[in-house]
């Protein structure tokens, strides 16, 4: 396919498809494959696709939609763009201790964070048993009775171990971190989503989509299967939401409880410390109600991080790069969103075939990490340059806190 011809317009690039959409997309001095692309042009072409596309820097090809776009729809929502790891997103928050804290080795740390959090998916990535905050936790919240109700009326979604995976970590590119900010003051940052339930829910939704578009006699055609839509008004459209609700809700209390725990593991082996007044806790794969251009639509956030006017938001790098907490400078143009991290610059197969271990090694040597064959699919040099990433929508954010990791707990 022919790359579309980008013309230059303010601080983004503006293209038309063939297909009459339009995308708006913050990539000045980053890469944008040629999958990716195609991808968006498909996105973009929907007929109810909202005003635009808007695309963020660390865009890159993803299963279902494009990583690092922004989808507003009226009308309808793609359950595939939304995707199965619905909520995931990340948490981070300040801490009185400074470096001269921290002990000249932090691998005592790192695996006292692993015993308190279970990584890794499937038996290995849940508690043996939830601990009693996790527990107490989830019966406050509301969430077994509402996941009893969707799975009453959908029997095909499986409950799996929501229970004991809740503060738990996961595995791919989920992490948890201890970083220093331009203070040399601690910060504890997390990434994580819905776990296993939260992959059912979107499995099934995206499976029910492409059926009931097999069904319904509208004459919309979807270029991609992934794009099968649920029309608003429709019973499984009100069901969808219902669910992708709680995956959210679940996404977030998991990412609390998840913190509380690495806290914990920190106050068992660090001097006592405080905590900063406010936590920061962002979604990046969710879809919610909105009002831009002059109508209420469905944002789907796929890989794209909520920055409205004053809103704290992470944009994380890679396991030896930096990141950032930054304030969102409501940019309408983006429908206020911006990136949420570096983005892959390559596929995982093509990481482990570029990249050696003593190439992980030196690239994360000032990091206490994983350094073994298991984790070069998520080494830094798989990811696009942050700081191009960063340049390339300095009209979304403004940053608050420049951060470098020196503990990375991988899944």
């Amino acid at each position: 396919m022919e790359a579309p011809d980008f013309g230059t317009m303010s601080e983004f690039d503006v293209f038309e498809t063939s297909a009459g959409g339009r995308i708006k997309a913050w990539v000045k001095g980053v890469p944008v494959e040629e999958s990716a692309r195609h991808q968006l042009e498909n996105v973009a072409g929907l007929p109810f696709i909202h005003s635009h596309l808007a695309v963020m820097p660390d865009v890159h090809f993803g299963r279902g939609a494009t990583v690092g776009s922004v989808i507003p729809t009226k009308g309808a929502i793609i359950p595939a763009a939304v995707g199965v790891d619905i909520g995931c997103g990340m948490m981070a928050i300040g801490t009185s201790l400074t470096a001269n804290d921290l002990p000249d080795s932090l691998a005592a740390i790192r695996s006292e964070i692993e015993r308190k959090v279970p990584v890794g998916n499937g038996r290995a990535g849940s508690h043996k048993e939830a601990p009693a905050r996790a527990a107490t936790a989830l019966r406050n919240s509301g969430l077994v009775d509402r996941l009893e109700a969707i799975t009453r009326k959908h029997k095909r979604i499986q409950r799996t171990a929501f229970a004991k995976q809740l503060g738990s970590l996961g595995g791919g590119n989920h992490f948890i971190e201890l970083c220093l900010d331009e203070a040399d003051h601690v910060w504890v940052m997390l990434h994580s989503g819905s776990r296993g339930t939260g992959n059912v829910i979107g499995t099934y939704f995206i499976q029910e989509a492409r059926e009931a578009l097999e069904k319904r006699v509208l004459g919309y055609h979807v270029p991609d299967r992934d794009l099968a839509f649920l029309v608003e008004g429709e019973e499984l459209f009100a069901d969808y939401i219902d669910a992708v609700g709680w995956a959210q809700d679940y996404a977030r209390l998991n990412r609390e409880v998840m913190m509380d725990r690495v806290l914990i593991a920190m106050r068992e082996m660090l001097p006592p410390f405080t905590l900063a007044k406010q936590a920061v806790n962002c979604h990046h794969n969710y879809v919610q109600r909105e009002h831009h251009f002059g109508a209420d639509v469905w944002v789907t956030r796929k890989g794209a991080v909520r920055a409205g006017e004053g809103e704290l938001g992470i944009i994380p790098g890679s396991m030896g790069a930096k990141s950032f907490i930054v304030r969102g400078k409501g940019n309408a143009e983006s429908f206020c969103s911006c990136s949420h991290g570096a983005g892959r610059a390559m596929s995982r197969t093509e990481a482990k075939r570029r990249f050696t271990l003593e190439d992980h090694i030196a690239a994360t040597a000032a990091v206490e990490c994983r350094k073994d064959a298991g984790v070069i699919d998520e080494t830094p040099m798989a990811y696009k340059d942050i700081d191009a990433v960063m340049a390339a929508q300095s009209d979304l954010v403004e940053v608050v806190h420049t951060l470098r990791q020196v503990v990375c707990v991988k899944g």
